[in-house]
């Protein structure tokens, strides 16, 4: 199975539909990059056997959720699944009311901001907001991050209750393996900086050029999200980010939560 597709069930808990899992698994292993994907793609990125592969594209794709390219031999995904994103993110009351302050704020400061929700080791953007002359760091909606390295990934798993994180920081140790001690005293070490600054930053961590800080985003109904804000680092100094605009975005997420979302 891949190490970005987390557990979600036991054997043992009588109500997980396995089968369905493993479907959902199918329509997830299509956000790893390729647009196109046969039956044995699909199964290297689930781990799934190639036979159960066969018959869940089958499934997926009469219910609209899948395409296949008779030329290509291979499937994408369908409108279905358009369909069910979409419902998602305008129906996010959050999203809706965050955006205009996240123009503003993407406009004052020249950055990127972006509103973001976890996906089993991802993080996802449902809204990014920048200045018209800003052409770099394009994060459109359904755009993943990696849980560890990236300040809105940061900033969740600070802001997470003691026992989820642990077992997120479980399913993140089984991910990157022989690499995982140096992701974890970094991880560390953003959480003490959470617990002193309010914010985690992300200093090329994720990508050496880019620049950011995260916020988590409180919701009423008790879930959290994540803000974050960036630039590429020829355009943004780590002393800026850290002394400024990351208080600001914290000031900019607490202004949302008092909006009631």
């Amino acid at each position: 199975m891949s190490d970005d597709i987390e557990d979600t069930g036991t054997p043992k808990d009588r109500k997980f539909v396995e089968a369905l899992a493993r479907g959902l698994d199918v329509l997830r292993a299509f956000t790893h990059g390729s647009v196109v994907m046969g039956n044995q793609d699909i199964a290297r990125i689930t781990g799934l056997p190639k036979p159960t592969v066969s018959r869940m594209t089958y499934t997926l794709t009469k219910l609209g959720y899948l395409s296949y390219s008779q030329q290509l031999e291979k499937y994408q995904l369908d409108s279905g699944v358009l369909a069910l994103g979409y419902a998602y993110v305008s129906n996010l009351r959050v999203r809706q009311l965050a955006k205009p302050y996240m123009d503003e704020f993407a406009r004052r400061t020249n950055t990127t901001v972006g509103l973001t929700c976890r996906d089993r080791l991802s993080m996802i953007y449902v809204e990014n907001c920048r200045p018209a002359e800003v052409t770099t760091l394009r994060m459109d909606a359904g755009v993943r991050l990696p849980l560890a390295t990236t300040a809105a990934g940061r900033a969740f798993l600070a802001a997470t209750p003691e026992k989820e994180r642990e077992h997120l920081m479980a399913a993140l140790a089984a991910k990157y393996g022989d690499g995982w001690a140096a992701i974890r005293d970094s991880l560390q070490a953003s959480f003490e900086e959470f617990a002193r600054h309010g914010f985690c930053l992300s200093l090329g961590d994720w990508d050496r050029n880019v620049m950011a800080a995260g916020v988590p985003l409180h919701l009423a109904d008790g879930s959290i999200m994540a803000l974050t804000c960036g630039a590429p680092s020829f355009q943004l100094s780590e002393d800026t980010l850290k002394n400024s605009l990351a208080h600001q975005l914290e000031m900019l997420a607490r202004d949302i939560e008092s909006l009631g979302v």
